[in-house]
């Protein structure tokens, strides 16, 4: 284990290091009077520990992007032609050790994405022939192959069971820790755990469309977004480079000419505008996804910081995750009660919605076996769908319910059933809302309900919400359209596809989803695992640490700059000691912007 702690320390600073060893050399031999092996040694520790910035600031010429890197450039150029050569090492190192720091930093930010991608096996075993076939590597594996999943592993690939029966386990996207009895032909999601024995899988996607490479996805387009913060700290390196320039000049009239100009520009380079900020919200996304976060976009959590209106959804987002089913309404009389129930939970328990979740446990309780199903699929605004035979079902919630919640069953376009459910509001609601309320949150409830049942959930709520009921996607959508015309910054919060307009159309949209490739987690762009209300004020305060401590680093890593540049314009600070002082102040600063990782 330390050796391999030590190879790691070696393998991500080999530059610094070899710059440090160079620079050592150098004045071992100016010390044995070697003056032409001194210059060697100090060229090539220079050369190693600048060439990136050189080359990364002709590249940045080339497509026209101005950069810090310049400063960086002049400061070598400047020390190295004015002989001042352990300068010039010196800021050499500081670059390279710059560098160096601000790739670790980033790595380390970016740790829940290799965990995340760690969990999946890149071999799975093939079955062919009812006997288990060779083993390939997953990106290999196309739609229709029979794979083999043991006891204890991970599903790789998304499918369709074909052994009678299994056992899986869904924490890894729900939350909950509750083992999911499956059947043939239930759709069995990549990510989750077989927890029974062993199960043969039909694959339906694909390894780069699984359900559970979409949300290393979501990390990966996070952290590889250029967020306006980081344009922000671009802005500002405009001003900081004109600054620096002005002293410059004044520190070649008061601070001995060239060795003046010298001193500003080591004290200015490298700034840690370039290193904090990225470490800083990438470490904002690495402490959302310990809590089951996903931030598909690092702008989000920018926006997200400053958002004083929030719409909610009402049924499995305000409300609990298992509701009850009190009552079925038989409307087609070909079918008994026993009969929609296997209906029904044949078809929910390939969703992961909580009143999905109400119909298959109700059905498991009365012993029914539920029928067999295939073409299971969702649409926006309509419900889950699937056929039993040659008939079309459907499963969507209905408009028209006067009490409670009603889900009709629909055969062929015609209504079969009606499943009534009881819904309740989930016990952290309340506190959880109440904190958003005290930070001058506006709060809203958009609801497809009756008005009375609106209403009965915000009287439970005891908190200032405004109510709109009875609200198609439509109309969620015009209410987001209307809140931002009066200038707020609007989060949405919901968890079905239903919600998908009004999310995509808020500056921030959040989702409860359990099944990372519906319309509502593809609008989103924050995405909470499971339903778990607690993680709506995590995500807040997540995204508001996040956003204090990167301009914190911004502002006192220009301000710690511009007060020593000032000091060593007027002399009172040699290049030398200018450029431990920059490094000191980078060193700080990048520590502070890992702070956010912690969230």
């Amino acid at each position: 284990m330390q050796q391999n702690k030590l190879t790691l320390f070696l393998r991500e600073f080999h530059e610094p290091l070899l710059v440090l060893f160079g620079t050592i050399f150098y004045l071992l031999c100016l010390y044995f009077h070697q003056p032409s092996l001194a210059f060697f040694f100090i060229v090539v520790s220079i050369v190693i520990g600048s060439y990136q910035l050189f080359i990364e600031m002709a590249q940045g010429l080339l497509h026209r992007q101005y950069a810090l890197d310049y400063i960086a450039a002049l400061a070598i150029l400047v020390s190295f032609f004015t002989g001042e050569y352990l300068v010039c090492a010196i800021i050499a190192l500081m670059i390279s050790s710059g560098r160096n720091l601000e790739s670790y930093g980033v790595s380390q930010a970016k740790k829940s994405l290799t965990l995340l991608a760690s969990r999946i096996p890149q071999d799975v075993v093939l079955y062919k022939n009812n006997q288990p076939g060779e083993k390939v590597n997953l990106s290999k594996v196309t739609i229709g192959q029979e794979i083999l999943v043991r006891k204890g592993e991970v599903i790789p690939l998304d499918g369709i069971l074909l052994s009678e029966n299994g056992q899986t386990d869904e924490s890894s996207l729900t939350g909950e820790p509750y083992t999911i009895d499956k059947f043939s032909g239930d759709i069995i999601r990549s990510g989750t755990v077989n927890v029974g024995e062993p199960i043969l899988i039909q694959v339906t996607k694909v390894e780069k469309d699984s359900t559970y490479r979409k949300i290393i996805e979501m990390v990966k387009q996070a952290q590889n977004e250029k967020a306006p913060l980081v344009r922000l700290a671009d802005q500002y390196s405009t001003y900081f480079t004109f600054i620096t320039l002005i002293l410059a000049v004044v520190g070649f009239f008061f601070a001995g000419g060239m060795r003046g100009v010298l001193a500003v520009l080591v004290v200015a380079t490298p700034c840690p505008l370039i290193l904090a900020t990225p470490i800083a919200l990438l470490g904002g996304v690495n402490a959302a996804a310990k809590k089951r976060i996903i931030v598909k976009k690092l702008s989000s959590l920018e926006s997200l910081a400053h958002v004083k209106s929030v719409v909610f959804d009402k049924t499995g987002t305000l409300t609990i995750g298992k509701p009850q089913v009190t009552e079925i309404t038989i409307h087609d009389k070909n079918y008994t009660e026993k009969q929609i129930l296997a209906i029904a939970s044949a078809i929910e328990r390939n969703s992961l919605h909580p009143l999905a979740k109400a119909i298959v446990n109700y059905a498991k309780e009365k012993g029914i076996k539920p029928a067999q199903v295939t073409n299971v699929r969702e649409i926006i605004g309509d419900g889950i769908q699937a056929n039993i035979a040659k008939d079309n079902f459907n499963i969507t919630k209905s408009s028209h319910a006067q009490d409670g919640i009603h889900l009709s069953v629909m055969k062929n376009g015609k209504a079969a059933a009606t499943i009534h459910l009881a819904d309740e509001i989930k016990e952290s609601s309340y506190a959880i809302m109440e904190k958003l309320r005290q930070q001058s949150i506006d709060l809203h409830i958009f609801t497809g309900d009756r008005q009375s049942e609106a209403d009965r959930i915000a009287k439970l709520l005891n908190s200032q919400v405004e109510v709109r009921a009875e609200m198609t996607p439509e109309a969620k959508k015009i209410g987001i359209e209307q809140l931002q015309k009066q200038g707020k910054t609007v989060a949405m919060l919901g968890d079905g596809i239903n919600d998908a307009p009004a999310l995509a159309l808020a500056d921030v949209g959040l989702v409860f989803s359990n099944e990372e490739q519906t319309a509502a987690s593809e609008a989103a762009d924050i995405v909470l695992l499971g339903g778990n209300f607690d993680l709506v004020f995590s995500t807040f305060s997540i995204a508001r640490n996040t956003i204090t401590i990167a301009l914190q680093s911004i502002r006192w890593g220009i301000g710690l700059s511009i007060l020593c540049m000032i000091i060593a314009a007027f002399g009172y600070i040699p290049p030398i000691v200018g450029a431990g002082i920059q490094e000191a102040i980078d060193v700080v600063v990048i520590l502070n912007a890992l702070r956010a990782s912690r969230g």
